[in-house]
């Protein structure tokens, strides 16, 4: 079997074409260029220097993750590309198991560590063991284990578990010089670092993985190749960051509003509210309905009915990847606010008996339990618990 193999998840750049027991050609560079300058090339210069033909290859074998997201995203641009152009399959080589396997038949732990930032690394725990066969003897090929699948974790944390198996570690890859000074400081067991010549990413370790991963039946369309992250982009980290930390905004929905409600019904609720409902809602006289923003997207809305000096909650929803982040009381604030300015003194509502968060919330933001309505939900059938707070009125 034959595959063209590529890695480029980290600062170096890696192509080879690779053989069931031998690798026919491989071009590796470590040097300060973007792998969208440097990859293709690589790949031409390798295949001309060895007359090969790339539409006699078996498949292609790719890095897919962790690592660095634009590398990632170049490597598979580029392996999807192939294999869609050669009519391919794609096989997807985690990275940091391809970079274990380098070190092939070492029995002490291997440990890959890519820098991640912030304290952090993409890693995974590994090594090799022979097992024995009937007579007592031992096999002479080593088998790859792998004790902990990758991710990302805190160099802290990677040292406890280190410590805890006990055993000599090898380290490899470009965390290393970043994270040396504290691996010595923590490390309670034996370790050592790989070579120059193995202390990176490895094309050939990709290929040859690979071709075990293929005879396993790990392989995939290119169009169904996708690479691992392990973590989002630092651009969506920050973003979700802003977001956490955003003061959550208040404002009357408007009609407007409508499209936007009945998809955070439809993503909410079984029973869900239609966009006419909710516009229909939105022109009777008697409501009050307030939408919730926070770092300038969507996060939540409320829906109250008022009558006879009291308001009912019918609705109050926050999208949920801004769940527990004070949306729903700064919703519920400024209701509390409307209602004490046109004269409501009460407020209403009723909430799954099994909904121990939302009671958790509403008993803190001052309301009681007043009864109990059997049975009173579908999908799931649940008791309802009746809840109410007494305001103030403003003068």
């Amino acid at each position: 079997m034959r595959v063209l193999a590529i890695d480029s998840s980290g600062l170096t750049a890696t192509a080879a074409i690779v053989e069931d027991d031998q690798t026919i050609a491989e071009y590796t560079t470590n040097y300060k260029k973007t792998h969208s300058q440097t990859l293709l090339p690589m790949i031409d210069e390798m295949t001309r220097m060895v007359d090969a033909d790339l539409a006699e290859i078996d498949a292609i074998a790719v890095a897919g993750g962790p690592g660095s997201f634009t590398g990632l995203r170049i490597g598979s641009a580029t392996a999807k590309g192939l294999g869609l152009a050669l009519d391919k399959p794609l096989i997807h080589v985690p990275t940091v198991d391809a970079m274990a396997y380098s070190l092939y038949g070492c029995e002490d732990i291997i440990c890959p560590i890519m820098d991640a930032r912030r304290k952090q690394v993409y890693t995974g725990l590994y090594s090799f063991s022979r097992k024995k066969n009937e007579d007592g003897g031992l096999y002479d090929e080593p088998v790859f284990q792998v004790l902990r699948m990758q991710m990302a974790v805190p160099v802290e944390e990677l040292i406890r578990h280190l410590n805890v198996y006990r055993r000599r570690v090898v380290f490899l890859g470009d965390g290393v010089p970043v994270y040396a000074d504290m691996l010595a400081e923590g490390l309670k067991v034996p370790y050592y670092f790989a070579p120059s010549f193995m202390n990176r990413q490895r094309a050939a370790a990709v290929g040859a993985l690979g071709i075990r991963y293929y005879e396993a039946g790990r392989y995939e369309t290119a169009a169904e190749f996708k690479p691992e992250y392990l973590r989002k982009p630092q651009a969506e980290r920050e973003r979700a960051e802003r977001e956490k930390n955003a003061v959550p905004k208040v404002r009357r929905m408007t009609m407007e509003d409508g499209a936007a409600t009945a998809e955070m019904e439809h993503q909410l609720f079984p029973d869900s509210w239609s966009e006419k409902s909710i516009l229909e809602t939105l022109e009777q006289p008697n409501t009050i309905c307030l939408m919730a923003e926070k770092a300038g997207r969507t996060a939540g809305y409320l829906i109250a009915y008022t009558a006879a000096g009291e308001a009912e909650i019918a609705r109050i929803a926050v999208v949920k990847e801004l769940q527990r982040q004070g949306v729903a009381r700064a919703l519920l604030s400024e209701l509390e606010s409307v209602c004490g300015a046109e004269g409501i003194q009460k407020l209403l509502l009723d909430v799954r008996c099994g909904n121990t968060a939302a009671r958790a919330l509403y008993e803190a933001s001052g309301f009681k339990e007043d009864g109990i309505r059997q049975r009173f939900y579908e999908n799931p059938v649940e008791d309802a618990i009746l809840m109410s707070r007494e305001l103030e009125i403003n003068a």
